[in-house]
């Protein structure tokens, strides 16, 4: 699952606005996008990821997703450096 790609990241970015900014330098290995975010907030960063050909898995809860990054409040969007 995707939860334990973030975990075994080298070094991970929490946002969208961040993660569009990261894909756009080429440096990310994976997007990973929670399903039950808002699809007009992940809609950009989806796109610029099919854009770089950067690969995108879906986790189930944005709220899960924050608590693995350690933050206390719900990720939409994280991209993953490996």
């Amino acid at each position: 699952m995707s939860y334990e790609k973030v975990l075994q990241a080298k070094r991970i970015i929490v946002g969208t606005k961040q993660t569009v900014k990261a894909l756009k330098t080429n440096n990310v290995n994976e997007l990973i996008v929670a399903e039950d975010a808002d699809p007009f907030i992940i809609e950009k960063v989806i796109r610029v990821a099919n854009d770089m050909n950067i690969p995108i898995s879906k986790v189930d809860s944005m709220k899960k997703l924050g608590k693995v990054c350690g933050i206390e409040v719900g990720a939409a969007a994280v991209a993953v450096i490996y």
